[in-house]
């Protein structure tokens, strides 16, 4: 079963300090998984308040490593896949922090340290999308004309990826409002406590575009304007506690699905409630869904925002790309 040492695969762990609970347990779990399958001891790198993961992973990346795990939560997740875009250098994921949302839904072990890790090591690469995301109070300018990050990833320096979903409006404001204390004790709970004080809120204007894409409105190109209470564009579709926001979203198809969220009062919530859990089979005409590979979101006013689970403020503007089959992912 063990290669020779010359031969031998090498793993980077980039993890969050704050996210294992026993560094040294984690470290012989995932060094016993590692000899093994016939791979080199793997190195750890720790991430800090300033470097949160992808200055760590470009390191690895220059090291020769042949995949770069993370293990932390879903912003340390996208940290790492930052440096990894655009490459050959393989995504691992291990379990930590609260959501795991794409070792989700991408059918990953998130319960057992020893069983991601497996994954890790013999388990096969796989091509996904990454959605490109950039901010702002007005439509931007293409990605062309700006300076792009280090390495092949061809996201300029003002955009952010995202590997599951990003937005505005209600997810932003429950993000931005969740108790991290809460969220420790009581886990991905902590986001309908804080989703029961924001369903009320007095929503915005907005604008929806989708270049190329199609419309449960009308025609390709069609743009959505609503009064609406969130807009959210998604990867992939699951969200926290097996929701399947967008069931027919796929990680690899070169499209992003958007919804716009537009519920008027209780009665309005319950029926796009009652849409989600049907899997839009129940229908509500305050649900709009769009795919497409870009989308333009751009409100009234400013509102929160999120990328990942992370809040990122208000904003007015957001211009949505996908970079189709991007990033190299270990999937079992």
């Amino acid at each position: 079963m063990s290669d020779t040492p010359s031969a031998r695969r090498s793993l980077t762990v980039v993890y969050h300090p704050l996210r294992v609970d026993d560094l040294g347990d984690a470290q012989e779990t995932v060094a016993k998984v590692c000899a093994e399958y016939g791979w080199s001891e793997p190195t750890w790198l720790e991430t800090t308040a300033e470097e949160t993961g992808e200055k760590q992973a470009r390191e690895a990346v220059r090291a020769g490593a042949d995949v770069v795990a993370s293990l932390g939560g879903d912003g340390t997740v996208r940290a790492v896949a930052s440096a990894l875009v655009g490459t050959d250098v393989a995504l691992g994921l291990l379990p930590g922090g609260t959501g795991n949302l794409l070792a989700r839904n991408l059918g990953l072990p998130v319960g057992d340290l020893g069983d991601a890790a497996r994954t890790v090591v013999e388990g096969r690469d796989r091509r996904i999308d990454v959605g490109v995301v950039r901010l702002g109070d007005d439509l931007p300018e293409p990605e062309s004309s700006r300076a792009t990050k280090e390495g092949p990833s061809q996201v300029a320096d003002d955009e952010e990826i995202f590997l599951v979903m990003t937005g505005l409006g209600l997810d932003g404001e429950i993000m931005a409002d969740t108790n991290e204390k809460v969220k420790e004790a009581v886990g991905w709970l902590a986001y309908i406590l804080a989703a029961g004080k924001k369903l009320s809120g007095r929503g915005f204007q907005v604008e929806v575009g989708a270049s190329g894409g199609t419309g449960v409105v009308g025609a390709p190109g069609q743009v959505v304007a609503r009064h609406a209470r969130a807009v959210i564009v998604g990867n992939c579709g699951t969200l926290q506690g097996g929701v399947e926001l967008m069931p027919e979203a796929v990680v690899d198809d070169g499209q992003l699905d958007a919804v716009v969220l537009a519920p008027r009062g209780a009665f309005g919530w319950a029926s796009v409630l009652a849409d989600v859990a049907t899997r839009h089979r129940a229908g509500h005409q305050r649900f709009d869904r769009l795919v497409a590979p870009d989308l333009t979101i751009l409100a009234r006013r400013a509102v929160e925002a999120e990328i990942d689970g992370d809040p990122v403020g208000e904003h007015r503007a957001l211009a949505i790309r996908v970079l189709p089959e991007a990033l190299v992912v270990r999937v079992g």
